[in-house]
């Protein structure tokens, strides 16, 4: 099994925010990797890695950094595929992160998600690939499918809960 999605980080403390595109990968069947590169204490290594990328299968990249958050646009600025950035709240609440990633210049573009947005991340990256890979795009529907039934069923077990001036 060869992995077509790529999941970088700058560092492992970003894991905890990555494992949400990385399950959402796994649950529905997507082969991906997952690498720690950085921007400033490996540059060699990514940009290595950004340009042969598409060689080896790859078809889109999901790349997160806290902070001055320069690894998705060197990646971007190296490789012909798509870079989904998520920004890691590190400091400055992660708007230090989000400005850094969504601020690239024409040409260079990385798609950006919300602070910490590693699922829907994961979302872009599954939605890119479904649009040539009807059978992942099934089961895309069918993943949205069950968000549907997640909210029938709260607006369900919120009908039992009990205000006495709660109206429905």
């Amino acid at each position: 099994m060869n992995p077509i999605v790529s999941i970088i980080m700058g560092s492992t403390s970003d894991l905890p925010v990555m494992e949400k595109a990385a399950q959402l990968l796994n649950e529905l069947e997507v082969p991906f990797e997952m690498n720690a590169l950085s921007a400033h204490r490996t540059p060699e290594a990514v940009e290595e890695f950004a340009k042969n990328a598409h060689k080896r299968g790859i078809k889109v990249i999901i790349a997160a950094a806290g902070m001055a958050a320069h690894l998705p646009g060197v990646i971007a600025a190296s490789t012909p595929l798509p870079v989904i950035g998520v920004p890691i709240k590190s400091s400055l609440d992660g708007m230090d992160a989000l400005l850094a990633i969504v601020q690239m210049p024409p040409g260079i573009p990385v798609a950006t998600v919300g602070i910490n947005g590693a699922l829907n991340a994961g979302i872009l990256a599954v939605q890119m690939l479904s649009l040539e890979n009807k059978d992942l795009e099934k089961k895309f529907i069918s993943y949205k499918e069950s968000l549907k039934k997640k909210i029938v069923k709260a607006n369900e077990e919120l009908k039992e809960v009990k205000y006495p001036f709660k109206t429905n």
